[in-house]
């Protein structure tokens, strides 16, 4: 059984993708990442959610995270922020941006007008230091090889201020690292 792009472990760290389909660039503005961070504040709160490190960009976002059922908190977590998404992008009359998450809407999807996230979140089990940090790094640099920013930690939605200065970000941080 092919097992690569899987939750196989139980309470383990993963490496998290989540794209919009056809990566189109929807946060472009504060209040869908807002959207985001509220979504992940209620899972760190209601879903034992572990975030120990993030980046949102333009049309994905990255988490390294651990906890109880993180498949379904993931999934939970897609699901909500996708409906909530729809609804600011309706409100504020982006009409192109909608009928391209119709267009994109696999056939079989039969609940649902649109499709906000592409499926799966590819999650990449963590199980060392090494692959942290190398996960954690390659996150980080998102917003300054796409020139965001010169540096990772200037980027506002993104844990490397946390890392790299020890400032806290609009995330709550579960450090793998503090003792």
């Amino acid at each position: 059984m092919r097992s690569r792009y899987k939750f196989v472990e139980e309470n383990q760290i993963y490496f998290i993708t989540a794209t919009v389909v056809e990566w189109i660039p929807v946060f472009t503005s504060e209040k869908y990442f807002q959207v985001l961070l509220d979504s992940l504040k209620f899972c760190q709160k209601s879903k034992d959610l572990k975030i120990h490190a993030y980046v949102f960009m333009t049309n994905h976002i990255h988490l390294i995270a651990s906890g109880n059922n993180l498949s379904n908190t993931i999934k939970s977590f897609k699901m909500f922020t996708s409906k909530e998404i729809i609804k600011l992008l309706e409100k504020a009359e982006k009409a192109w941006l909608i009928n391209q998450l119709h267009f994109y809407k696999k056939k079989y999807k039969l609940n649902s007008d649109h499709q906000f996230w592409q499926e799966g979140s590819h999650p990449q089990l963590v199980n060392s230091e090494k692959i942290f940090i190398q996960k954690a790094e390659y996150m980080h640099n998102n917003p300054v090889r796409k020139d965001y920013v010169e540096k990772p930690e200037f980027w506002k939605y993104s844990s490397a201020g946390y890392y790299i200065n020890h400032e806290n970000g609009p995330l709550e941080i579960n450090d793998l690292f503090e003792d």
